[in-house]
């Protein structure tokens, strides 16, 4: 049966007493026992927006990875036409593979939330769960643009033929359409952000088993300042019995505005 529930723990008390006693007593009996973290960021984004929950995560005895995706963040420099979903997918199913990582709980925030849908259709045995983050899920074959307005998509089109540096991509969005009001934040995330390749947008996801190849899957909402693009993905979760469902009052950028209320969630995620 699908809950729901509405998360309000403060930023107060470290992560790792949050874990229930009786799982806290199974993670010191038997550290293998510990489930890894993959924490992967979304459009424009890169391994470091995860840095304040992946401190969290570690503290509470997780090991924590937060690749960036080729061509975003530290890895800008491997931006080109090329680089598309499947790339997106490859980088985190060969970091699975690379790091003979199991028991893992893979998390994706907005854009990442296709990316994750791909990783686990190819290295469903290495994976616990899955956490989507107030993100996009697609149906096999179908593109990121095939359900966003016919309007935005051509909007986003026109700005890449015209910023696209030559390589076709699109120019970040400003950190207040992330939920980042706060000034010192905003200019952490805008200093980092970085153009989004073209063709994770246009190439279609491909799935051979159904949407999260029978893992148990969580949606965990932002409810502040919702983003439109997204909610036609968040009908869908609430009308799958399927899924588990979280709420977290925050923006978008949950990692970056509420990283202790999020470190929380997915600690409390991993008890159920």
């Amino acid at each position: 049966m699908q809950r729901r529930q509405v998360f309000t723990a403060g930023l107060a008390g470290a992560a790792a007493a949050l874990v229930p006693p009786v799982r806290a007593a199974e993670i010191a009996a038997d550290p293998a026992s510990r489930p890894a973290f993959v924490l992967v960021h979304g459009a424009w984004h890169g391994g470091w927006s995860w840095s304040r929950v992946a401190a969290r995560l570690r503290a509470a005895g997780h090991a924590v990875h937060t690749p960036t995706l080729t061509g975003l963040g530290e890895r800008r420099h491997l931006l080109s036409p090329q680089v598309n979903l499947d790339t997106h997918i490859a980088d985190v199913v060969n970091l699975l593979e690379c790091e003979e990582l199991q028991n893992v709980v893979l998390v994706g925030h907005s854009y990442g939330g296709i990316v994750i849908s791909g990783a686990a259709d190819r290295a469903r045995d290495r994976l616990r769960q899955l956490v989507f983050l107030d993100a996009l899920l697609l149906d096999s074959g179908k593109s990121l643009f095939s359900d966003f307005p016919e309007a935005v998509v051509q909007q986003r089109l026109k700005t890449i033929r015209e910023t696209g540096a030559g390589v076709g991509a699109a120019p970040a969005l400003p950190p207040s359409a992330f939920g980042v009001k706060d000034a010192a934040d905003a200019a952490w995330v805008q200093r980092r952000m970085t153009p989004q390749p073209v063709g994770t947008y246009l190439q279609p996801l491909q799935l051979r088993a159904p949407l999260g190849n029978g893992l148990p899957k969580t949606y965990i909402e932002c409810t502040t300042e919702p983003i439109a693009t997204l909610e036609p993905t968040k009908a869908r979760v609430r009308a799958d019995a399927g899924w588990r469902t979280r709420t977290l009052a925050t923006g978008h950028d949950a990692m970056v505005i509420a990283p202790g209320p999020l470190s929380d969630m997915l600690l409390s995620e991993i008890a159920v």
